[in-house]
């Protein structure tokens, strides 16, 4: 069969459905994703879908490829992508697939895949393309059966997150699959819960489901604000990124909530180590430090961050796209309704509001993600030529994930994003006027490989 590769990326399945992704796609892929399960030495597999208006269809497609590879499914409906992870871990076989679109626009939808505990990731992902190329795939007639994961998920949050005093909080789920566990948990943790967009709309109809765009955090911020909520809380569309607005509207990005959640488990296991992304401020791994942890700075991709947390056993890692893993009273995955109530525990205990929280955390002058869009074919070559350029004079240059260049009084990042069609830049700086040379540096550094880029800064 033909398939396109481009939807094979780094750490997931993602593409346009009706082009790149197609129910005879989907199909193919459960195949393929069985046949690795059963030569995994596994025999049954979760199957959870996000509230994409083409879920309904794909999901069936899933289904019929996972069961024809002989594999057993324990489908749990429509939940957000926390709660595949989390049944993996409650279920006797530790392999998943989640049928989601996750931040990406409402045309898009893909599959995030676990098999015997494992995210899978670049190489794995590509073994998956090279399968249905070679139809290598096993055969059998699976057995499909539904499994209720939603209470079971809330009651073993609750049960190990107890609110010292009880808060005002607005969700924001942006109509994303979140919509169906959030509210429910925070009123059974003890909340006043002011909901925003909380019914599932796959169309996403009111704003972007992406908590880390400041556009898309202007509702919540006017309600947190009307409302006089002590913190507001904004999920992505299956609800494992998390977004955060203090008492008075400010936006708290992820470096800085991971940060406070640092803090607050190294004071409790001091010389643990934690990973962040290179999106991450510079701040990260000096509060980090000084707490007496251990700082590991790494690629950006949940399932990489993923890999990351168990090879160097670190009990949280966090990126700047708003997933936050806890090893720490958790699993590992990344899960922002977790994270969500894990920020609530440590508010509740102090004596302050939200801003009071954050008013000691370091900040600097800085951007959150800006995008250059560029056609899918070329932003691979495009970032190879980059690196390969890269000449900053005494600038210290990390290429761990694309282009970070640390100067003296701030850094700038070019990186390709995994899920869209963009480049994805930030940048961070001691002031203004420095934060502005170092995009310049960046402009004319971007333009000179290629002067059609549409820049955002």
């Amino acid at each position: 069969m033909k398939i396109d590769r481009s939807i094979f990326r780094a750490y997931d399945i993602r593409g346009i459905v009706g082009s790149g992704l197609t129910e005879e796609t989907i199909y193919a892929l459960g195949r393929a994703i069985g046949s690795m399960v059963i030569e995994h030495g596994e025999k049954q597999i979760v199957m959870g879908r996000d509230g994409r208006l083409s879920g309904p269809i794909l999901s069936q497609a899933l289904s019929d490829g996972l069961l024809a590879s002989g594999c057993d499914v324990l489908d749990i409906g429509l939940v957000p992508t926390p709660l595949l992870y989390y049944a993996t871990y409650m279920m006797e076989s530790h392999s998943g697939v989640m049928l989601t679109g996750s931040h990406n626009p409402a045309e898009y939808n893909g599959l995030k895949i676990m098999i015997g505990g494992k995210t899978l990731a670049e190489n794995d992902i590509q073994a998956l393309y090279e399968r249905i190329l070679n139809n290598d795939f096993t055969e059998g007639q699976g057995e499909k059966s539904d499994l209720e994961m939603t209470e079971r998920y809330i009651s073993r949050v609750t049960r190990d997150i107890p609110l010292a005093r009880p808060l005002k909080i607005v969700v924001d789920c942006g109509n994303g699959a979140g919509g169906f566990v959030a509210p429910e948990l925070f009123r059974r943790m003890g909340c006043e819960v002011h909901e925003l967009f909380c019914e599932i709309d796959g169309n996403f109809p009111n704003h972007h489901p992406d908590p880390s765009q400041t556009e898309n955090l202007q509702e919540l911020i006017r309600l947190v604000r009307e409302t006089k909520a002590d913190i507001g809380l904004a999920f992505d569309g299956d609800a494992d990124r998390l977004g955060v607005v203090t008492h008075s509207g400010e936006v708290i990005w992820p470096d800085r909530q991971l940060m406070v959640f640092a803090k607050e488990i190294l004071s409790r296991r001091p010389g643990a180590k934690i990973i962040y992304d290179v999106k991450c401020t510079s701040h990260l791994a000096n509060v980090i430090s000084a707490a007496g942890g251990v700082p590991i700075m790494w690629k950006t991709g949940h399932s990489l961050v993923k890999a990351k947390l168990a090879e160097t056993q670190a009990v949280l890692a966090g990126e700047m796209s708003g997933h936050i893993f806890f090893k720490d009273r958790w699993y590992g995955f990344d899960d922002a309704i977790y994270s969500g109530a894990r920020m609530l525990e440590i508010l509740a205990k102090t004596a302050g509001n939200s801003d009071d929280l954050f008013k000691d955390i370091p900040n600097s002058v800085n951007t959150p993600e800006l995008k250059i869009y560029v056609e899918e074919h070329e932003k691979f070559s495009l970032m190879n030529q980059l690196i390969q350029s890269a000449n900053f004079s005494t600038a210290e240059v990390v290429t761990i994930d694309g282009l970070r260049v640390n100067f003296q009084d701030g850094w700038g990042l070019v990186r390709l994003s995994n899920t869209t069609p963009c480049l994805v830049l930030r940048f961070e700086a001691e002031s203004e006027k420095i934060l502005k040379k170092i995009q310049d540096v960046f402009r004319d550094f971007l333009l000179a490989a290629k002067a059609d880029l549409v820049l955002p800064f």
